[in-house]
């Protein structure tokens, strides 16, 4: 196979711009590509690199991206095409964030933000209950699936930050309670961040949402909204709302949000240093292991771990919603939210959609003498 960069830079460039709509309309978009109209690969290898990436922790369909261009066109093409997926969501969400996220916004802009930031609970937990079909049907014991489940809407939804310990804690969990052998020689599982100041912990924080985040981009929301509100109060409540719903209206991968939070920490330095520490992960996944990955989705401890860590991840996105809808200050945003989640629930609407159609609604409301 011998497919230019410049093929690749375009193509993934191209689902960089259009991928509204999340994972599935990126891994639609990469699967028409890559196996429908170019035939780069087959049907049967494109489906094992979505289930090796849902092995990974970090952002699948980023993962994917990255995964295909690397078949394609090699480490080059790797680097390549999953600079082209990511850059242009990343630039479109700085640039949002410098009009929505300044001290001092129009007021359309503030009531555009209030009801789309309102709307993101409902966003939240479709995004849960979309995954819970697949993992269910998945589980090796749907007993402590739901065990895990229930612990990780628990702790999404009251310790924050501490939700890191609590999927690893069901992943070892589920590995103990399989009877997988432990590895003979243990491994340190994260590397040591030295780094100090506002730029470390941008840092930190954007490293956890790239290496430590499993089950979509949604599990990440608590652990930032713990992280960049309550901890280093580098925005407000609102502002997160704010950061997220933007996260979704931008094509790409969600956790572009990261470079929005990085923003209102450090300006344009520090959306991009979240963002290149985010992404840094994925890049390594499929740079230095890609070639194992047949290894990976055949390795007991790995698939176990994910068998604990998978549903808690789950339960956290779903409990997300609990800090997202505490954080909202107006009676109207509760009709908004009330709104939105018939939209995404009963009627099956996107998520983009939803955003905008709220964000709509804020300013109308606001307008019309609501309150801010």
């Amino acid at each position: 196979m011998n497919v230019g960069l410049a093929t690749v830079l375009k193509e993934w460039g191209r689902i960089g711009c259009v991928g509204f709509g999340g994972p599935p309309a990126h891994i639609a978009l990469l699967r028409k590509l890559c196996v429908d109209d170019r035939r780069w690969l087959g049907a049967q290898e494109f489906e094992d690199a979505i289930a090796a990436c849902n092995l990974l922790p970090g952002p699948a369909s980023t993962q994917l991206a990255i995964f295909t261009a690397w078949r394609v066109r090699g480490r080059a093409g790797a680097l390549v095409g999953g600079l082209a997926f990511i850059v242009p969501g990343l630039i479109a969400i700085l640039a949002l964030s410098m009009l929505f996220l300044e001290g001092d916004p129009p007021l359309w802009v503030k009531a555009a933000g209030a009801g789309a930031g309102a709307a993101v609970a409902a966003v939240a937990v479709q995004a849960g209950v979309s995954l819970i079909p697949a993992g269910w049907h998945r589980a090796p014991r749907r007993s402590r699936w739901l065990v895990y489940l229930v612990l990780g809407a628990i702790a999404a939804a009251t310790v924050g930050p501490w939700l890191v310990l609590l999927l690893i804690a069901c992943g070892v969990a589920e590995t103990i309670a399989q009877r997988v052998p432990a590895p003979g020689k243990p491994r340190l599982a994260l590397p040591l961040l030295l780094s100090t100041g506002v730029g470390g912990s941008i840092a930190w924080v954007a490293l956890k949402v790239g290496a430590l985040s499993y089950g979509g981009g949604f599990v990440i929301i608590p652990l930032m909204q713990a992280d960049a509100v309550d901890h280093y109060h580098w925005m407000t409540p609102a502002q997160f709302l704010n950061a997220v719903a933007l996260g979704q209206i931008t094509p790409g991968p969600v956790v572009h949000t990261v470079a929005a939070v990085g923003y209102a920490a450090a300006g344009i330095g520090g959306g991009l240093l979240a963002a290149v520490v985010a992404f840094g992960p994925s890049f390594a996944f499929i740079l230095f292991g890609a070639a194992r990955f047949d290894r990976l989705r055949g390795n007991r401890r790995v698939r176990a771990f994910l068998d604990g860590a998978a549903p808690a991840a789950i339960g956290a996105i779903l409990g997300s919603a609990v800090p997202l809808a505490l954080a909202l200050t107006e009676i109207w945003q509760y009709a908004v939210l009330a709104g939105a989640a018939v939209l995404m629930l009963a009627l099956r609407r996107g998520p983009v959609l939803t955003l905008l159609s709220a964000a709509v609604a804020g300013v109308a409301i606001v307008l019309a003498g609501g309150p801010l």
